[in-house]
């Protein structure tokens, strides 16, 4: 049986992730079986189905799941979206735009711990703007790496990234290299 609290944590989970998180790692974070991990996702599914006050639902594919918008909001998020991409990068975009650009092929984990912050939301953004993009890390099937855009440099006018200045020396400097690593492992314990 699923308690309110595992219900609670999945959801704090699936907000904070921004991706579909696979059911496995879930039930790993909650210390949980898989059929209970499928009890907590489809009980928070029900909860938002049942309540038609919440703008929320869940998405289920290939024992993943995501949290998303329900489509009768589509044109409010739309607006808000739209918005955000005509505004200016924010200090925490071009940070995580510079990191990507040095330091690409970087994962989120990585930039993250550059940053020390979550940086779903902004890596989200990045990528609706088309300064990012990302493909399937080939270290880590459950994750992704990321990219600068032929559009990001475009819009700095350049040919590549080695262009960019210092690039020889931030995208090759072994101690960041060595500090991410580590950093990485400490996580993973």
């Amino acid at each position: 049986m699923t308690s309110a609290r595992q219900i609670s944590v999945l959801e704090s989970l699936l907000f904070i992730s921004g991706e579909p998180l696979a059911f496995g790692r879930l039930a790993k974070i909650l210390k949980i079986n898989n059929d209970e991990i499928e009890a907590c996702v489809q009980a928070l599914a029900e909860k938002y189905e049942r309540d038609a006050e919440h703008g929320l639902m869940l998405i289920v594919k290939d024992q993943k799941v995501t949290l998303a918008t329900k489509s009768e909001n589509a044109e409010f998020v739309e607006a808000l979206t739209k918005s955000v991409l005509k505004e200016d990068l924010s200090k925490a975009a071009l940070e995580v735009l510079s990191i990507i650009a040095y330091l690409s092929p970087i994962p989120r984990v990585e930039i993250e711990a550059i940053r020390g912050v979550n940086c779903s939301f902004t890596l989200r953004n990045l990528l609706l703007r088309d300064l990012i993009e990302r493909q399937g890390n080939p270290e880590d099937a459950r994750g992704y790496v990321y990219f600068p855009t032929f559009k990001f440099l475009q819009s700095l006018g350049l040919k590549n990234v080695a262009e960019l200045p210092d690039y020889a020396t931030f995208s090759q400097d072994q101690l960041l290299k060595t500090l991410l690593t580590e950093d990485i492992k400490k996580q993973d314990d």
